[in-house]
């Protein structure tokens, strides 16, 4: 079969289309003939290499993925041929503390498909079966291949770790992103008032049709300053902030009192300065969340299934062609996911 691979990190110059073994199901595990998989952020930190992180080469990237199931291992009986199925790629050892409390992400053996184990973007792909999501008929397969990963980790942002209620007011950063676009679909289907920062007029568009009720080009303004004139100098109730870097501050300043900044991810670096006066003096939470549980990703995407939710495709790129789909992320090309189909699709 073929295969996304890179035998080494580097830039998207690393990144090939393989011909490798077919692989073959685990007694717990799953074989899926791969009908779309999609690209996040986390494919370009994983390919670039990450402190902690020794992966075995070559490596074959992805998280998300979608298809059609061909073969069952002897222990599997949630899933049989021909079912239709999602990639869902935390996986957890089922038997520590925090899994024994339903808190699966939280797991202290916690690795996630295309990181730390090998990915799904390949023409067929192996999974733990307690790792695949149902897809009814009806749903493309662009949207169930693309959806899993960023819906579910903004759905636990929200609904979980800031515990959004209706009356809440929400700021989410990066809204042409892949978790922040689905954060302000999130957002807009839960809460009171949705802002979104985003980098140019294209992009706020797309974040105003996702939902957000006010939209803030922050190479323009100051968006704390901008939060602050919309909102009567009072802020917002949670900020959903997966860049972090230079911005952490501002973020933290876009709070009212009482309110709460959860963060997935920094994309623009991790070591941001923080005002911890201002974190004491105005009771705010700083809310860490990593993936899902299988409850909230079964949640997240259920509302997807139907229509309330959906993942924006920026574009469809052939998978022997996914250096190029790496590229349009660095680059942020665009608004919402990078699917990659299989060329065999196509």
């Amino acid at each position: 079969m073929k295969s996304v691979q890179f035998h080494g990190h580097g830039g998207h110059d690393v990144i090939q289309y393989d011909e490798i073994p077919d692989p073959t199901p685990g007694p717990d595990e799953v074989k899926i003939d791969v009908k779309a998989a999609a690209l996040n952020h986390l494919d370009v930190w994983t390919r670039r290499g990450m402190p902690g992180i020794d992966l075995s080469m070559p490596h074959t990237p992805g998280s998300d993925a979608a298809g059609v199931v061909v073969e069952v291992g002897e222990n599997v009986e949630r899933f049989e041929q021909n079912d239709r199925v999602a990639v869902s790629a935390g996986v957890a050892c089922g038997r520590c503390e925090f899994c024994r409390d339903g808190e699966e992400s939280m797991c202290v053996r916690y690795q996630i498909i295309g990181e730390h184990r090998p990915g799904v973007h390949a023409e067929y792909a192996t999974v733990p079966a307690d790792n695949l999501v149902p897809v009814p008929e009806g749903v493309d397969w662009e949207v169930a291949g693309s959806a899993s990963l960023v819906f579910q980790t903004a759905w636990r942002m929200l609904v979980t770790r800031a515990d959004l209620s209706p009356t809440d007011s929400v700021l989410v950063l990066g809204a042409s992103g892949g978790v922040g676009h689905a954060a302000v679909q999130i957002a807009d289907h839960v809460a009171d008032e949705v802002y979104a920062t985003a980098s140019t007029e294209e992009k706020l568009g797309y974040a105003a049709d996702c939902g957000a009720d006010h939209v803030i080009d922050y190479t323009e303004t100051n968006y704390a300053d901008r939060i602050r004139d919309l909102t009567g100098k009072r802020g917002v109730d949670v900020v959903v902030d997966h860049v972090a870097g230079e911005s952490w501050s501002d973020s933290l300043a876009s709070l009212a009192k009482g309110g709460k900044l959860v963060t997935c991810g920094a994309t623009a670096g991790g070591q941001p300065h923080t005002d911890v006066n201002r974190i004491f003096w105005n009771q705010l939470s700083v809310l860490g969340s990593t993936m899902a549980t299988p409850g909230e990703a079964d949640d997240a995407l259920s509302l997807v299934w139907d229509g309330t939710f959906e993942p924006r495709i920026r574009e469809v790129v052939p998978m022997s062609e996914a250096a190029r789909g790496h590229e349009m992320l660095e680059n942020r090309e665009g608004f919402g996911k990078v699917v990659l189909k299989p060329d065999s699709e196509l």
